[in-house]
């Protein structure tokens, strides 16, 4: 699994269109979000933060092939707390 088909199967196990993600983030296109999906252009912090937000995961666990869910977990029930 290469570092951005982690993204792009969580987004499709959650039906969730590139077009919603690419509107969320403020992008003009699906194209313009499928090439940061791909890899071919990349993420600012600020937006993988969004993503993370909204996925309700970590950076590490959208992102990078390892992901330690028990700090995932925990990162998410501070978060849930701070909003």
């Amino acid at each position: 699994m290469t570092l951005f088909n982690k993204l792009r199967d969580i987004r499709k196990e959650k039906k969730i269109s590139a077009v919603k993600l690419a509107n969320m983030l403020g992008l003009e296109t699906k194209t313009a979000y499928y090439k940061k999906e791909n890899g071919t252009v990349k993420f600012s912090l600020e937006k993988a933060r969004t993503l993370s937000l909204y996925f309700k995961k970590s950076i590490e666990c959208l992102f990078y092939e390892e992901c330690n869910s028990e700090i995932d977990t925990k990162r998410d029930d501070a978060l849930e707390e701070a909003i």
